[in-house]
């Protein structure tokens, strides 16, 4: 008879673009123990046909409506994947950008809270103010406001205010202050020596009650 695995970790890192959750995946990938294999969005987006991109890359403010169906699909699938991966044994780290900021709410993220029922969940909220934001943009070549003294692109701007909400995490980081090594070492010592992580579970159950 084959023996029950036990689940693997799974962290899932929330934040903005150019919030700097690539950077803590890679820390986590090199340095943490056992096998940590990367589901986030940009890996789904590279597998999504290019006729229906950005996919999940979708910003806030409900302009592509056709494509907001797929989007939750698409979501619900990376969810379902990541928790297949945990079933096996695997860990799993995530860099995800959830908002509801579509011409219709649409829940997705109580719906992922949903299909991770049961399994070790820690939700990171990855902050970064948006002065830092937009310095990292124009620096990496993705500059959306065309030159230095313009004002912030109402896209940034909603990223900025829609992806945190509601706001439920285990654990909070700042990548103003600090580095992805030590974004990474509270992450571990969260998973440590942290009370178990509830984010998740208070999410899922908010799906129940709408």
């Amino acid at each position: 008879m084959e023996q029950t695995k036990t689940a693997g970790q799974i962290i899932i890192l929330n934040g903005v673009p150019r919030s700097g959750k690539s950077s803590i995946v890679g820390e986590i990938q090199a340095n943490f123990d056992g096998v940590w294999m990367n589901l986030g969005v940009d890996r789904f987006m590279q597998a999504t046909p290019a006729r229906y991109l950005p996919g999940m890359g979708l910003r806030p403010g409900g302009e592509r409506p056709d494509l907001e169906p797929l989007v939750a699909a698409l979501y619900a699938a990376l969810y379902e994947s990541i928790a297949a991966h945990s079933r096996l044994g695997l860990n799993v780290v995530v860099d995800v950008g959830h908002h509801d900021a579509y011409a219709v709410p649409r829940g997705i993220l109580f719906d992922c809270a949903r299909r991770l029922d049961g399994l070790p969940v820690l939700f990171v909220g990855v902050r970064c103010p948006i002065e830092t934001i937009m310095v990292r943009r124009r620096t990496t070549g993705w500059s959306a406001a065309g030159t230095p003294d313009s004002g912030v692109p109402a896209p940034v701007l909603l990223w900025q205010r829609e992806t945190h909400l509601p706001g439920i995490y285990d654990l909070e980081v700042d990548t103003s202050v600090m580095s992805p090594p030590e974004c990474a070492e509270a992450i571990r010592a969260r998973l440590t020596d942290g009370p178990p992580p509830t984010a998740f579970q208070r999410l899922a159950d908010l799906t129940f009650q709408s």
